[in-house]
């Protein structure tokens, strides 16, 4: 299953406080154009069959496709001076 970095953990709970739901995450998705990777966006909830990973208060959604092609990944975070957040997976050591 995927996994969460302490930073990518502060930088979903950061992103999601400014949801107006408790229920609200970080969801992954398989990208809607072939070769794109992955659709990173901020959902109020899991859509169905979605695998929710919960670390630390922050929770992350990843969909079906996805948490087969994942669950060998560690999602991490970086946030820049300004605010901006970017995430990178890494291979689980």
């Amino acid at each position: 299953m995927l996994t969460l970095t302490e930073n990518a953990t502060t930088a979903v709970k950061h992103l999601v406080q400014k949801l107006p739901t408790d229920t609200a995450g970080l969801r992954i998705a398989q990208a809607t154009a072939p070769n794109e990777g992955y659709a990173v966006t901020l959902a109020d909830g899991p859509e169905q069959g979605d695998t929710v990973v919960e670390d630390a208060g922050a929770r992350v959604f990843v969909d079906a496709v996805s948490t087969v092609q994942l669950g060998d990944r560690v999602l991490d975070a970086q946030i820049d001076d300004n605010g901006g957040v970017g995430f990178a997976l890494a291979q689980k050591r």
